[in-house]
């Protein structure tokens, strides 16, 4: 997925963008947001800490009561543009200059260009994605294949355009502001929108942002008065910048409808990001020992916990006029195994299907070649656009959505969660964000849930099938035993040590990302 990004003109020439993304009216801009809204931003994050210092306590996320009148009392958010009510089916991937054109060219009626989980954040990558974006929304972007000189051009008809900034943790590194680091979500929106927001509302194309890691709706809060002031600066009417917002975090789920209500002048939808979402599971109650998830094969969206959590998204969506949409299918078409390939496309199938049933108005998928696997579940079912008229009528209650699903941990499992953490961080050390890995195209989440898993594991001591069980030692074994199989995995060796520090120590990190960013 790796391709290097080019500048406006000069196709195959590698771009540092700071000429032509950070210049000096943008780097203003930026600044500018960071100054108004960084120190809220850390009070934010210094909230989320104290919040999992009580859940390491004991005590168990919970709806608010200060905010029952929000979720009691009847209102919609914003109408949703006429040209946005079909989202069927969303393709996502980085913002590397090739895959946003193939992206932008698939039938998918949604491309997200993702600056987070599935690119990493070297300062080429970046920057170079923000001057592809650039480029994509003038319709100026090309790209030469080197091998062969193969040009490839935007169609006459693309996908819509959607943006995925960093999480509100990040940080920019490679942009300081009096002395600090930047916030990565402030760097990344404060350009896309400097460049593009006044260009794509002229087209009637958004701006359109896809927001990840919210934990609460104070965050969503501030989210909208950063684009408010985004709006009054660029000289754009209120609520032009529309956003759908990923609900991948335990405590987002129970917070859904003072999310909506925090973003209604502006939201579209919220989405199941089902992947960080069992991360977030894991990291929140990390102390629980009756909430420890078994190995990542058994933790489906058909496991208790995660049903609701996609039929609680649905009902909370559709109440407000909002859409709803189903998570990623990971599963990429396996060339030359016409059997595993069945099988793959079996479980987007099921899916998907599940999906559909549960009245979600639209689905990811990681590779074009399931576009017409996941909306023919919905053609079945002769959803021709969306599903908002679905309304469920029974609540879902916090226990469902705290549930703990039954299942095992074995050898298998352990050695697999430490193969798949090293694997894929080695390459994202490398510069490459979506690495496909057994035949699914995974990203940070992967290593996510499986370097948290192995820390869950071993902190509770969890049992083997063969009564062994699992301690800090067997982790570092599988870490080691990975570690020096993996001869054509790069920087293997920084990959094993960053994961040693997150999944082999008293406290898991809270995001593993933080910890690597220091090594490219």
């Amino acid at each position: 997925m790796e391709v290097a990004a080019t500048a406006p003109n000069s196709p195959n020439t590698e771009s540092i963008g700071e000429d032509s993304v950070l210049t000096p009216a943008a780097r203003q801009f930026v600044e500018r947001l960071q100054r108004h809204f960084g120190d809220a931003r850390a009070e934010l994050l210094s909230r989320r800490q104290d919040s999992q210092r009580r859940y390491d306590d004991g005590e168990l996320p919970q709806r608010l009561k200060a905010t029952e009148k929000i979720r009691s009392s009847d209102w919609k958010v914003a109408a949703i543009p006429e040209s946005l009510l079909d989202r069927r089916v969303e393709l996502t991937g980085p913002v590397d200059r090739k895959t946003l054109i193939n992206g932008l060219n698939s039938p998918a009626r949604v491309y997200m260009a993702d600056f987070e989980d599935s690119t990493s954040p070297t300062r080429e990558n970046i920057w170079n994605g923000h001057q592809n974006l650039i480029d994509a929304v003038r319709r100026e972007i090309e790209f030469r294949r080197p091998a062969d000189g193969k040009i490839y051009r935007l169609a006459d008809r693309t996908a819509t355009l959607m943006v995925r900034p960093r999480g509100l943790h990040l940080p920019e590194k490679n942009l300081k502001v009096d002395g600090a680091d930047a916030s990565a979500m402030l760097f990344d929106l404060g350009l896309f929108l400097f460049h593009n927001a006044v260009e794509l509302a002229e087209q009637q194309q958004g701006p359109y942002l896809y927001i990840p890691k919210l934990e609460s709706y104070q965050e969503a809060e501030w989210l909208n008065s950063v684009l408010a002031d985004c709006e009054v600066q660029l000289g754009l009417n209120k609520g032009t910048i529309r956003v759908t917002v990923l609900i991948e975090t335990l405590p987002a789920c129970l917070q859904m409808d003072e999310i909506l209500h925090a973003l209604r002048d502006r939201v579209l939808a919220l989405n199941c990001g089902r992947w960080d979402y069992i991360f977030s599971y894991i990291k929140t109650l990390r102390k629980h020992s009756d909430r420890v998830l078994p190995e990542r094969g058994q933790v489906g969206m058909g496991v208790p916990f995660l049903s609701a959590y996609s039929r609680h998204l649905v009902q909370t969506c559709h109440r407000r006029g909002a859409m709803a949409m189903g998570g990623m299918a990971a599963q990429i078409p396996v060339r030359g195994d016409d059997r595993r390939n069945a099988l793959a496309f079996e479980r987007v199938q099921a899916d998907k299907q599940r999906e559909v049933a549960n009245g979600h108005d639209g689905t990811w998928i990681a590779h074009p070649g399931l576009h017409a696997l996941a909306l023919a579940a919905f053609e079945d079912k002769g959803v021709t656009d969306n599903q908002l008229p679905v309304r469920h009528s029974s609540p879902i209650t916090e226990a469902q959505l705290l549930a703990c699903p039954d299942g095992t941990v074995t050898e298998q499992g352990v050695q697999s969660n430490a193969a798949v953490s090293i694997e894929y961080l080695g390459h994202w050390l490398n510069g490459t964000g979506c690495v496909p890995i057994n035949y699914l195209m995974e990203d940070a989440a992967t290593a996510e849930i499986a370097r948290t898993q192995l820390w869950q594991w071993a902190a509770h001591g969890r049992s083997l099938p063969n009564g062994r069980k699992i301690d800090f030692d067997l982790i570092e074994e599988a870490l080691v035993t990975q570690g020096q199989r993996m001869t054509d995995v790069p920087r293997v060796q920084d990959a094993t040590a960053i994961l040693r520090r997150a999944a082999v120590s008293d406290l898991p990190a809270d995001f593993i990302t933080t910890i690597a960013y220091d090594f490219i």
